[in-house]
């Protein structure tokens, strides 16, 4: 029995091992779903360029216009192309058959994609498309390699490739300063993805706060009642702590004669 178990130790070993070796390193990302800014600027981002072909069907436009304080009236007239109704679903005119002729597979449903994503993998995808002419679209992409799908925020990021740039050095996740000057040491990589100047409508820091937005969207998409939840959960602790008072109190009633 004992053998037996050391084999299959051994045997998934290496897998573990490998599996490892091909997550990507994913920069954290702070996502506040109460940021309404945030989310009403992801939500306009989120029409425009990736609802072309994504729906978010499990919800409607009315509860998103409600969440996100956006007037009725601007939510069907900014962000609902389709010609749907504000009670309706958040689907997509694309047919199935013709997403799979173009694609080779329909394009997902994102209204759950930060739940089974994450946010963090969301915010590094988004960012992380460089050009690569072997690729059916012109792009990969690094947290998602052999993408199927094109960069549809390359007129806003820039067109980004693979070269060589000076980037600091990170020790035990923490980042090295020069102890004497304090300037960051860096080194020379030459797989790190860089940007073309000029050849996007936003600056990186613009670009990555854009991003930071659409996720913060897909965030609340896949639980829009967080907030909500989180304000009940408070009122039931301090339900509890009040009568936790009155439970000590009675405890106290009932065993005093015993001490």
């Amino acid at each position: 029995m004992k053998k037996l178990f050391a084999v299959l130790i051994l045997a998934v070993l290496p897998a573990v091992s490998f599996a490892n070796t091909l997550e990507p390193e994913l920069e954290k990302v702070e996502i506040d779903v109460a940021d309404k800014v945030a989310l009403q600027d992801g939500a306009r981002t989120f029409a425009n360029y990736c609802m072309g072909c994504h729906s978010t069907k499990f919800q409607r436009y009315e509860r998103v216009a409600k969440d996100l304080d956006i007037p009725a009236d601007l939510m069907q007239s900014h962000l609902i192309f389709t010609g749907a109704k504000i009670g309706d679903h958040m689907e997509i005119g694309m047919q199935p058959a013709d997403a799979k002729t173009w694609f080779g597979a329909a394009p997902p449903d994102l209204t759950l994609v930060a739940r089974v994503r994450g946010t963090d993998w969301l915010y590094g995808y988004l960012r992380s498309f460089y050009e690569d002419p072997a690729r059916p679209w012109g792009v990969n992409n690094k947290v998602f390699p052999n993408v199927g799908m094109p960069n549809v925020l390359v007129g806003l990021q820039g067109r980004q490739v693979v070269g060589c740039k000076q980037v600091q050095i990170v020790e035990d996740g923490k980042k090295q300063f020069d102890p004497l000057t304090g300037t960051a040491l860096t080194h020379e990589a030459c797989d790190q993805l860089t940007i073309v100047p000029n050849t996007g409508s936003l600056t990186p820091e613009q670009f990555d706060e854009k991003v930071k937005n659409l996720v913060t969207f897909l965030a609340y998409s896949a639980n829009p009642v967080k907030l909500e939840h989180q304000r009940i959960g408070t009122y039931v602790l301090l339900y509890l702590a009040f009568f936790f008072v009155f439970a000590y109190l009675l405890k106290r009633e009932y065993w005093k004669d015993v001490h």
